[in-house]
């Protein structure tokens, strides 16, 4: 199983967005794998993107994604059980960038997936290198 660290930004928020996932090696070393962006994006969406880009990339070998967006991985494994069985709706009013919580809801379903969240911005090696490449990305870096 793939070990992924995933990390999204828009500078300004709302504003140009980036996303990353770094697939982390042995002895704790990592590289980046996937990078997007988006020309008006929020953070929220990018986060989003990046888990999404994460489990396309893993595919049905599965994976272990360690994100700092504690929002989606509530969303996977608190709420869009409940928000699908409403017909993709909450108990107050509609649901913000659905796109991305139905592909996620469909992906999530699919391959194997296990989230981690992880506080982002203590200094953790990899999702420091998964916020470092986010922000490349939303400036244009390519792989």
């Amino acid at each position: 199983m793939k070990i992924l660290w995933t990390d999204g930004s828009a500078v300004p928020n709302p504003g140009r967005g980036g996303y990353a996932v770094i697939m982390e090696r042995e002895g704790g070393l990592g590289e980046p794998v996937v990078l997007g962006r988006e020309e008006d994006s929020t953070n929220i969406r990018m986060e989003g993107k990046a888990i999404i880009a994460a489990i396309r990339y893993a595919g049905e070998e599965g994976c272990e994604i360690h994100s700092d967006s504690e929002f989606w991985i509530n969303v996977l494994t608190k709420w869009a059980d409940s928000w699908k069985a409403r017909g993709w709706r909450k108990s107050r009013g509609e649901i913000q960038n659905l796109d991305i919580v139905k592909e996620l809801y469909e992906l999530y379903h699919k391959y194997p997936v296990k989230l981690v969240w992880v506080r982002g911005h203590v200094g953790t090696v990899l999702n420091e290198m998964a916020d470092e490449w986010a922000n490349k990305a939303r400036e244009g870096a390519e792989l």
